[in-house]
């Protein structure tokens, strides 16, 4: 290798997804030397593979379900069907607009920043790229993002299965629909095909869905789910190829075997980190291969290395690997002093309906606890969707909101309000004496930040008024 072949940097970003992207910003913006390295370019896995195109499809089918619940509102519809192609073709046209607006943003950086290539690392400080070069930089990023995994199972039909990378690329609705993997990706899709008239079923080894762990919660999203489609939860799964399509064969907590014409994989997705050749940087590695780091830095021990974002396997959301992005590159371009970033408070979300959605911290054995039901709450029942929980956590003493678990109608919005006024610091009484506009479905959460009050001796004076049918 010719020396006239090396670059170097200051900051050399793998990958251009949504935390590579803020990573090669940061370092930007700091006025270092940046190289940002991706083999495709692609556009981010939001928009191209993830969180776009699902909401697209949710969007169609909560239109059809719409339909098919008109009656209860006096609103009768005939003569309706679902047009599979229409819907998929629009996913796909929306969907590319959003990845468009996404590549877009490869033009704030130099041209020769930006390197088309895949990296491995040779030595702690050094990556090695698939054309021949080599980078010597001063500090690097990791953000490669995360890759679907294929349970070995499944691994007979692995050449005809459905994953995110290729389930909204389908032209038409498949008349069955097998989806294995119960967690976010899997629950909104399942129920968003099953709203669209395709018969579903969702195997999982798990006894539990959408990642809620309050029992009384878990059982209020599976009552809602199992209204709408097959669970079939805690089992587990074998596949065979069935002419187009595949038979799936279950055991455990039930056992039965089924012909689908399709079989979507959700079953969780693994740091993409097999091509990086990390024997050779320097780093200790966890369980499971990820490097060890600090979230407060996002910094790999006492080294040049930062992870940012889905490759470092902590907390796969957007909004989590944008931040991540942003104080990776910051401490990168700050190298070797790193500033301590705090953390907003954790917060997952599943679109499926009813919304399901995990903030802040899980309650303790002391914590306080306030418990909210939808299933007779005012504008719930005006809306005729009348079901769900949402449980808070708080404090002992002050009453200090610390997290909460919702599973309720308009939960992304009753989840966002909780966010907030956790990372804010706020007890259940501050947030009692704000206002709730009547009839709204965050009136609901008053009788849960009563309950909160009544157990918390130091909360101070709160609105006790309650608006008839609330």
């Amino acid at each position: 290798m010719s020396q006239a072949q090396n670059l170097t940097c200051d900051v050399a970003v793998i990958g251009a997804g949504t935390a590579g992207l803020a990573a090669a910003h940061e370092a930007q913006r700091a006025g270092k030397r940046l190289l940002l390295i991706d083999d495709k370019f692609e556009g981010t896995v939001c928009a191209h593979v993830g969180c776009m195109p699902s909401k697209l499809l949710i969007a169609a089918s909560r239109t059809a379900h719409g339909v098919t619940v008109a009656d209860t509102f006096g609103v009768h519809v005939t003569d309706w069907h679902v047009d599979g192609s229409e819907v998929m073709a629009r996913v796909r046209r929306e969907r590319d607009k959003f990845v468009a607006a996404t590549k877009k943003s490869f033009a704030d950086f130099p041209e020769d920043s930006l390197i088309k290539a895949r990296a491995r690392f040779s030595s702690p400080g050094t990556l090695v790229l698939d054309d021949g070069r080599a980078i010597e930089a001063k500090a690097i990023v990791i953000a490669t993002g995360a890759t679907a995994q294929v349970p070995p199972p499944l691994k007979p039909i692995e050449d005809r299965i459905l994953t995110n990378r290729n389930v909204f690329e389908l032209t038409q609705l498949p008349k069955s629909l097998a989806v294995v993997g119960g967690g976010a990706l899997g629950l909104e899709l399942a129920q968003a095909f099953s709203r669209l008239g395709v018969e579903v079923t969702i195997f999982d080894r798990s006894t539990q869905i959408g990642g809620i762990a309050d029992e009384e919660a878990q059982q209020e999203l599976q009552s809602c789910i199992s209204n709408e489609l097959t669970l079939r939860l805690g089992v587990d799964v074998d596949a065979e190829a069935s002419g187009e399509g595949a038979t799936l064969s279950w055991s455990g907590a039930s056992s039965g075997k089924k012909t689908f014409e399709k079989v979507l994989v959700a079953a969780g997705r693994k740091p993409q980190l097999e091509d990086l050749a990390l024997e050779n940087s320097g780093l200790a590695l966890d369980d499971k291969g990820v490097p060890v780091f600090d979230p407060q830095t996002m910094r790999c021990d006492h080294s040049a290395i930062y992870m940012a974002g889905d490759s470092d396997g902590s907390l796969p959301v957007l909004h989590e690997a944008s931040a991540e992005g942003r104080i990776a590159g910051r401490n990168a371009a700050l190298h070797p002093d790193a500033e301590q970033h705090t953390r907003m408070p954790a917060f997952s979300m599943v679109f499926s309906e009813p919304n399901a959605a995990v903030v802040g911290e899980p309650p303790q054995s002391h914590s306080l606890i306030g418990r909210s039901s939808y299933q007779d709450q005012g504008r719930a029942k005006v809306d005729d969707r009348a079901y769900g929980i949402v449980k808070i956590y708080a404090r002992p003493g002050d009453g200090m909101l610390t997290g909460a678990t919702v599973v309720a109608p308009g939960g992304e919005h009753l989840a966002h309000l909780l966010a907030w006024c956790i990372g804010a610091g706020l007890t259940a009484s501050q947030v009692l004496n704000m206002p709730f506009y009547h009839p709204t479905l965050e009136e609901g959460l008053r009788s849960g930040l009563r309950q909160i009050c009544d157990q918390a001796p130091d909360t101070g004076e709160i609105d006790r008024n309650t608006p008839p049918g609330v």
